[in-house]
């Protein structure tokens, strides 16, 4: 146990670095997700087959992204988008690089979960909103996002989760963050008790984001 302490504590500064950019990558991914996956998971359930605003080659561009995207095994992914990566950081190496592509899983799984929450709103809400006259916009914004904004919030938890999961792959690729630090600090110098703790400090993470997101999401619960 002080064998562990003390590697601990040798490698405090390391650690708070890889959690910073832990949290940075995460950050982003994030952001991508509400500002890019909310807006295509609405389009994905408004011009779906029977939607409200049915256009199959709208439809059939966004969920083919998604579900693409979903599919393809992380690594692969990474490495499937170096060429543009590159082109556009100049490196592929480093945790800003890292991030490009979890923006791009963060915004299908987003997606596709706004997707499946917006299809267990009512019917009988979207009936209201088009017999108060309400435009499209005004539907999206003030009648489908308010009722299922508990969901949403939950699934924006979930999808953090995830982006947690994926964001200690990048550390292969260089990417930094507690995965890489586990990996270089911690395995590959045989420190499996370093390694543990970095493992628990995720795990930990994980908790503290699943535990507000319920908070949130039951707040915003009405029902």
């Amino acid at each position: 146990m002080n064998d562990l302490l003390e590697s601990f504590a040798a490698n405090a500064d390391e650690i708070g670095i890889a959690l910073a950019e832990t949290g940075f990558m995460l950050a982003f991914s994030l952001a991508a997700a509400v500002l890019i996956g909310l807006p295509l998971g609405v389009m994905i359930f408004l011009t779906r087959p029977g939607g409200a605003q049915q256009s199959t080659p709208l439809w059939s561009v966004a969920n083919l992204y998604v579900t693409v995207v979903r599919s393809f095994p992380f690594l692969l992914f990474v490495v499937f988008l170096i060429p543009l990566t590159r082109a556009l950081y100049g490196t592929t190496f480093g945790t800003g690089a890292a991030t490009f592509p979890l923006c791009f899983v963060g915004v299908a799984i987003y997606a596709r979960l706004v997707e499946q929450i917006l299809l267990e709103v009512p019917p009988g809400i979207l009936q209201a909103a088009r017999s108060m006259g309400a435009s499209s916009a005004q539907t999206v914004v003030s009648f489908l996002l308010v009722e299922a904004r508990s969901g949403l919030v939950y699934a924006l938890t979930s999808a953090a989760i995830s982006l947690i999961s994926y964001s200690t792959v990048l550390g292969i690729v260089g990417g930094g963050g507690l995965g890489d630090f586990a990996l270089r600090y911690g395995y590959q110098e045989y420190d499996y008790g370093l390694m543990y703790s970095t493992i628990v400090i995720v795990i930990v993470c994980v908790l503290l984001l699943q535990t507000a997101g319920e908070k949130v999401s039951a707040a915003l619960d009405r029902r």
